[in-house]
């Protein structure tokens, strides 16, 4: 198996400067990099820099995949939309861990596949993904939930390990939510169950009344603020930071219900379970199905069949005579036919004798004898 690596970067709230992309070409003669990214592939060799240093210097997404089985991704949010603690609540292992700069959160979401991905090609899974950053940064904790769940399904949580809170909208994930989910190779049995205690997803724009309230509420020096840093447009991320807030005054979440990632798990396998039985039910029945129309068309050709053999024997001599493999293909179904037929009717010994007398006929037809026998009609001319 070739070597296959794919590495994306994405500047989204600050282009790069034109220093920067010097610095990003110094490591770099292949990659493609403009004002707002950075790609390259590799057959071989490896990148020449370290993604976390690059996410915390110049970039807000990352994605990394490798035909060996790594997925990765990471997202880059300012404080002031992300809570570190409320991060690292979440990212709680390997698989998916956070880190903060002074300035920003990195979360660094991981997946393996120990099958690995024989062919695989990177482009268009972080344009995918990278929507759900902007959710996150509104107060949409269900990206956050995923990274927990991600570390709960490579075993990397003791079983008593309470669930963080449960955001609403697990059991109605977004599209890009979505994507993350398929790219972590997220198990959905596993997410069906960690949705079972969210409630469902609400109005994500509020209303003008409750925004009034929350505003007015504001003590004068951070309104003063908030309108500074709006004239000053250099603030990406100010709606979605005023937004979090206003969310983080009235929570929507729930407890973990008391569950733990053990009895997660344990749900999740006991659905597998159910699931693979009722497949097993539904395949057993299908072949039952199938075998009956296979057995009532047989009948069916039997039937008609009766009182024609031999003018059936006949037309099985003529295409013995022709030498011609589609012939003596031919020839046998319908030998197979005649002999269900005369097993059918009890009328075996007279089969054999015609078949014996077939066999000692075009005893030099090697071809023909090999696919009677592979028919099941070889032993019939040794009795």
């Amino acid at each position: 198996m070739s070597e296959y690596q794919y590495y994306e970067f994405v500047a989204v709230d600050r282009p790069l400067t034109s220093v920067q992309q010097r610095e990003l070409r110094a490591l770099s003669t292949r990659a493609r990099i403009t004002s707002s990214s950075f790609v390259n592939d590799y057959q071989w060799g490896d990148l020449k820099g370290d993604p976390r240093e690059w996410m915390q210097r110049y970039f807000d997404a990352f994605l990394y995949l490798a035909n060996w089985g790594t997925h990765r991704v990471a997202l880059r949010l300012p404080v002031g939309v992300l809570d570190p603690a409320t991060a690292a609540e979440y990212c709680v292992g390997e698989s998916a861990c956070s880190w903060a700069t002074r300035t920003h959160v990195i979360l660094d979401l991981q997946s393996e596949d120990e099958d690995g991905d024989e062919e695989y090609e990177g482009g268009g899974h972080l344009a995918a993904i990278l929507p759900a950053r902007a959710e996150l940064a509104v107060g949409d904790r269900r990206l956050l939930y995923l990274a927990w769940l991600l570390c709960v399904q490579n075993r990397e949580l003791a079983d008593g390990e309470p669930e963080p809170p449960v955001p609403p909208g697990l059991g109605e994930l977004s599209g890009p939510q979505h994507a993350l989910v398929d790219f972590l190779r997220l198990d959905p049995e596993l997410l069906t169950v960690a949705a079972e205690t969210s409630t469902p997803l609400k109005e994500t724009v509020p209303s003008t009344a409750a925004l009034s309230r929350w505003v007015k509420a504001l003590p004068e020096p951070e309104k003063n603020e908030v309108v500074v840093r709006l004239m000053r447009g250099d603030d990406a991320h100010l709606r979605s930071e005023l937004l979090a807030r206003f969310r983080c005054a009235a929570p929507d979440e729930r407890a973990g219900a008391g569950r733990t990632a053990g009895e997660l798990l344990a749900r999740a396998g006991e659905r597998w379970s159910r699931r693979q039985q009722l497949a097993r039910q539904r395949e057993a029945a299908e072949r039952e199905r199938q075998e009956r129309a296979v057995a009532a068309a047989r009948e069916q050709r039997l039937n008609a069949l009766a009182g024609r053999q031999e003018q059936e024997w006949q037309r099985i001599a003529a295409m013995v005579e022709t030498k011609r493999p589609k012939e003596y293909d031919a020839a046998v179904v319908l030998l197979s036919d005649l002999k269900a037929l005369a097993d059918r009717d009890g009328d075996s010994e007279a089969f054999r004798q015609r078949m014996r007398q077939l066999r000692e006929r075009h005893a030099r037809k090697p071809s023909l004898l090999d696919r009677l026998d592979r028919a099941g009609l070889g032993a019939l001319g040794v009795s």
